[in-house]
């Protein structure tokens, strides 16, 4: 089943092209990543998706139910948390998750509402005004709130921007635990963490799909691994792969995945006793978004 259904959108602002012809689909219980640099046409998208921004071409489908004619409904069905962190001034954290709750449909909605306080570790700050709380715990409040009604399609924008280690940890366990629930987009400029979490990637930038796909095929197809060999002494073995002399004095060569090491080896005719060391790096979503928003390599 797909959750949502972005058929090809466009959205302009005067003469700039925001989004131009985007289509992608997310499938039940998919955690599906949006790629790219500032200014790519991500937030348009996801500020479409919720019902903020009006598009002139195309269409979205949420559940089945298109955005332009079931804006209320839609709602219903969507979790947003937005990459700023919201002040709601003088109200409690439970007395903010309630309004919240209720605002989406669901009321009094309480054993939800306990349950999330207590799996993000806010329970025991729930009588405490949001004002006071620190980055931390605002961050998983408005995780809760994104949550409260039990959503069917969850908006992450950049969950984990400017968090410490152990909350990013914490949000990356969650993610994977919250797929059981619901289907995720999210977009994040932390390529490591798409990696370890998207079932499937798109890259956009100047608000065009440039690539989209599994994550792993995506690395096999558009990456190369590179091997790093050092001699014990100074020989010259090389073939079609070999990409030249490292600062280290390794000898480098870029291998495609359908072309492993072991063969590398093969061919080069190495024996053991010539070989001093022996890494390898391995191609990763940070080599696709380079050659994408053309960045190059230092």
């Amino acid at each position: 089943m797909k959750i949502l259904e972005v058929k090809n959108l466009v959205k302009t602002y005067g003469s700039l092209r925001a989004v131009d012809k985007v289509s992608f689909d997310i499938e039940k219980g998919e955690i599906f990543g949006l790629l790219g640099p500032n200014g790519a046409g991500k937030t348009t998208l996801i500020s479409s998706i919720i019902t903020l921004e009006k598009f002139q071409e195309g269409d979205i489908f949420v559940c089945g139910k298109s955005v332009q004619r079931n804006a209320s409904l839609i709602k219903s069905f969507i979790g947003f948390m937005p990459q700023d962190i919201i002040v709601h001034g003088y109200f409690t954290v439970k007395e903010i998750v309630k309004f919240y709750s209720g605002f989406c449909g669901v009321w009094p909605n309480l054993d939800r509402i306990d349950y999330l306080l207590k799996k993000f570790d806010l329970w025991d700050k729930k009588d405490k005004k949001v004002r006071y709380l620190s980055g931390g715990m605002k961050r998983r409040l408005l995780i809760v709130k994104a949550l409260v009604h039990s959503p069917k399609l969850l908006l992450l924008d950049e969950p984990t921007a400017g968090v410490d280690i152990q909350l990013r940890n914490s949000i990356w366990e969650f993610i994977k635990d919250i797929k059981k629930e619901c289907s995720i987009l999210f977009t994040t400029h932390y390529l490591e963490e798409a990696e370890n979490l998207c079932d499937r990637v798109a890259f956009i930038n100047k608000g065009k799909i440039q690539q989209m796909g599994p994550t792993l095929d995506l690395i096999s197809q558009l990456t190369t691994r590179r091997v790093l060999i050092k001699y014990t002494k100074n020989i010259e073995i090389k073939n079609q792969y070999y990409k030249g002399k490292s600062k280290d004095n390794y000898e480098s060569f870029s291998l495609p995945y359908s072309f492993t090491v072991g063969n590398l080896l093969k061919e080069l005719n190495l024996k053991q006793e010539y070989i001093e060391d022996l890494k390898v790096k391995e191609g990763s979503l940070e080599d696709i978004f380079k050659s994408v928003v053309n960045v190059k390599k230092k």
